[in-house]
């Protein structure tokens, strides 16, 4: 089985910032991109920023110049490094990998479940 377990949420004060880390074991193959969403409630959970295997990275447009993705490929670990937090990116964030568990097989979509993030004074 593969697991994803974020880390490193938290209460911040606007400006202040924060570092998200994904996790992920079990029987891995592979992992190709490795993503990171979040929600709020009664809104449709929002693509943060996505990094490839290639280590290509694309973030949305709100967080653009803000957040930085990256990876540990040997170790299997993602990172959200989030600077300048608004309150408006107040929300449970998730890690979220497309992994492969044995060669030839097809990937899978994998969530962790959640990491709260609180931008407040």
């Amino acid at each position: 089985q593969v697991q994803l377990v974020e880390s490193g949420g938290g209460l911040v004060q606007p400006g202040g910032s924060l570092r998200l880390s994904c996790a992920a074991s079990g029987t891995i193959f592979r992992i190709k991109a490795m993503n990171w969403y979040r929600q709020v409630p009664e809104k449709q959970r929002e693509l943060v920023a996505t990094i490839t295997n290639d280590g290509n990275t694309s973030y949305a447009d709100s967080v653009k110049g803000r957040f930085t993705i990256s990876r540990d490929y040997a170790k299997n670990l993602s990172y959200l490094q989030m600077n300048s937090l608004k309150p408006e990116d107040t929300a449970v964030y998730y890690c979220n990998a497309d992994i492969g568990t044995k060669r030839g097989w097809p990937t899978l979509d994998y969530w962790g479940q959640g990491t709260q993030v609180t931008v407040s004074s």
